[in-house]
This record gives structure tokens, C-alpha cells and sequence, in this order.
């Protein structure tokens, strides 16, 4: 298991590519991920994100869970399907109350298609990938145009990480954006 640990911020075309010039190099990431929930909605219910997401073609399964100090653990696997990517999730050590929460069955309840741009930047004390993300949310037949900015953290301190994010907010004038992609995409699946 991972633990994940990112920062995110709401963009404009404009703030992304005075970002592109001042950071790089780049590597471009074609995404388009589909997030999976049970019929009453009991991953959600229990804080869980499931997704199946290809990059650049290349299918990769994650489950993201609550950690009790308030970070969020990360699960992933190659898999060409969502039953395979549970089952693979699982024997690398994910929660098994997933197969019980998803033994009833799991559909696709929202997505997300984008293009992330992203570079890998020095902070005080480690590594910090940061991540331009353009393209749109789904959910039901909605579209919500996608544009943010992402700060996460690959190595050192939290404290580090979120330092370079407060700068780059503070520079560029970005805005947080408190809810993840799934949470939003499934606002608009729900007609929120």
C-alpha cells in the first residue's frame, strides 16, 4: 500500500501554461478513468474510490481508502478488468471488506477524461510531482469541464510538500479545490 498525499488547486488554461513555461520537462499522460460504486453505494459510503484507469493506454486499477490520520491509502495494480483488479488489490493487501462490500455487484457510476502533464520538482526535502490536469467529468449524461492544478508528494515530508503548494498558490493565485475528481464527477452523476 501506498499512502497518498497530494494537494489540489482549480486552473485556468492561462495558469497552466505560465506553469508548462516556469517548470518542466514534461511527460504528457492520456487518462480516462471510470469509477465504480455498488448498486447502494456502499464503497462511497465507506469513504472508499475505486476506479479503473487506462494511462496512455495501459489499465490500471486503484482503490483508495481512509487512513486514521486523516490521509488516504492507495492501492494499485495492472488489470484488464475491475473484478481482476479487485481480486489483485485484495492479495496485495487492500481491505477485504471490499470483496464483501462488492460481492452484491459494481457499476460504473462516473469518469473523468483527461490529459495530465506532469514533472517531477524539488522541494525542501524530497520530490514532489506536479500535475496539470485538462479535459472533463462525467457523470450520468453531464460534462463539467476539468482544468486543476495537483502538488503530490513522492518523497521527503508533508511539511515540504505542502510548502511548495502554498508558493505556487500564492504565486499563480490558485484556489483550493477541497473534493477529489470522483467526488465531484458523482455530484454531477447525481445532479448536484
Amino acid at each position: 500500500m501506498g499512502r497518498e498525499f497530494e494537494l489540489k488547486y482549480a486552473a485556468t488554461p492561462a495558469i497552466q501554461a505560465a506553469l508548462r513555461a516556469q517548470f518542466g520537462p514534461w511527460t504528457e499522460i492520456s487518462m480516462e478513468t471510470t469509477y465504480f460504486d455498488t448498486p447502494d453505494g456502499a464503497l462511497s459510503a465507506h469513504r472508499m474510490t475505486l476506479r479503473l484507469r487506462k494511462e496512455n493506454g495501459i489499465t490500471v486499477c486503484t482503490l483508495k481508502t481512509p487512513l486514521p490520520d486523516g490521509s488516504r491509502g492507495e492501492w494499485e495494480c495492472p488489470a484488464e478488468s475491475i473484478d481482476d483488479g479487485i481480486r489483485t488489490l485484495i492479495a496485495l493487501g487492500a481491505p477485504k471488506l471490499v470483496a464483501g462490500l462488492t460481492i452484491q455487484g459494481i457499476f460504473p457510476c462516473c469518469g473523468a477524461k483527461f490529459t495530465r502533464l506532469a514533472a517531477q520538482v524539488p522541494t525542501a526535502d524530497g520530490m514532489a510531482e506536479l500535475a496539470l490536469d485538462q479535459g472533463i467529468l462525467l457523470g450520468g449524461s453531464k460534462e463539467l469541464p476539468l482544468c486543476e492544478v495537483e502538488v503530490e508528494l513522492k518523497s521527503g515530508s508533508e511539511a515540504a510538500a505542502t510548502a511548495l503548494a502554498q508558493a505556487l498558490a500564492a504565486a499563480y493565485s490558485l484556489s483550493e479545490e477541497p473534493k477529489s475528481k470522483f467526488r465531484r464527477a458523482m455530484d454531477l452523476a447525481q445532479g448536484e
